[in-house]
């Protein structure tokens, strides 16, 4: 990030446009794919994708742990090696499962970012720390999130420039341990912004991190109620298209 901006500005230019969620996808064009990316890149939205870790250590845009849902091979992602990933292609498109590093190449800073990063467990540092060798040197307003605190943890000890956000849902943990998990979270996380469900809008929660200055950006937005309700307690949103 460049020691010029402040933090404030760079959250600005972060959260400029709603986001499209794992890119502009539908029909041909699979989620996390090069095609929905760059198509919401053509479009002027922000992009949302999400990133797994391969056997070597590479970060690609993929969002589930197995491959079985979205290619024709099975097994999880962390089992192959980044070469061995770009060789899968995904159902529907034919397009290979990508390296981060390649989509920061095609969106080269033209959209605003929001890399999730997936991890099953606490023991993040391999995935944190290939997500940060692949924004070595990009130039571009982008912000790294996850549902595991330890992610957020991680980049403010040791990319601490880096925009850093907690993914968050009350589905489930909406009694006091949920409360107090939330706010353990976020206060490990050290979090500059929260990316929160829509269904628990309006939410406490979510309000009283608005209230201190982090911007809430909400997910998954589709159709105009949840755009409504996003307007009134958000500010801004991560989106898919509703087909028709």
């Amino acid at each position: 990030m460049r020691s010029s901006r402040s933090r404030r500005s760079e959250l600005e230019r972060l959260g400029a446009v709603p986001f499209a969620h794992r890119g502009l996808h539908g029909g041909a064009r699979i989620e996390n794919s090069e095609g929905a990316i760059a198509a919401a890149v053509a479009r002027g939205d922000g992009v949302e994708l999400d990133v797994q870790l391969s056997r070597d250590g590479e970060a690609m845009v993929f969002h589930d742990y197995e491959l079985d849902r979205l290619t024709a091979a099975k097994g999880p992602v962390a089992a192959l090696t980044a070469a061995e990933l770009e060789a899968v292609t995904l159902n529907g498109c034919g397009e290979p499962i990508p390296r981060l590093s390649k989509i920061l190449a095609s969106i080269a800073g033209r959209a605003p970012l929001l890399i999730e990063l997936k991890s099953r467990d606490r023991r993040a540092s391999p995935l944190c720390a290939a997500v940060e060798r692949a924004l070595d040197g990009y130039e571009g307003p982008v912000g790294v999130m996850s549902f595991n605190p330890e992610i957020g943890a991680w980049f403010a000890r040791n990319a601490p420039d880096r925009l850093r956000g907690l993914v968050v849902t009350e589905s489930g943990r909406r009694g006091p341990r949920g409360r107090i998990g939330r706010r353990l979270a976020l206060w490990r996380a050290s979090a500059d912004f929260l990316a929160c469900d829509i269904r628990d809008l309006p939410s406490r929660f979510a309000a009283a991190a608005r209230g201190r200055g982090l911007p809430v950006y909400t997910w998954t937005v589709r159709g105009e109620a949840d755009r409504a309700r996003a307007a009134a307690h958000a500010d801004q949103i991560i989106f898919e298209a509703v087909p028709g």
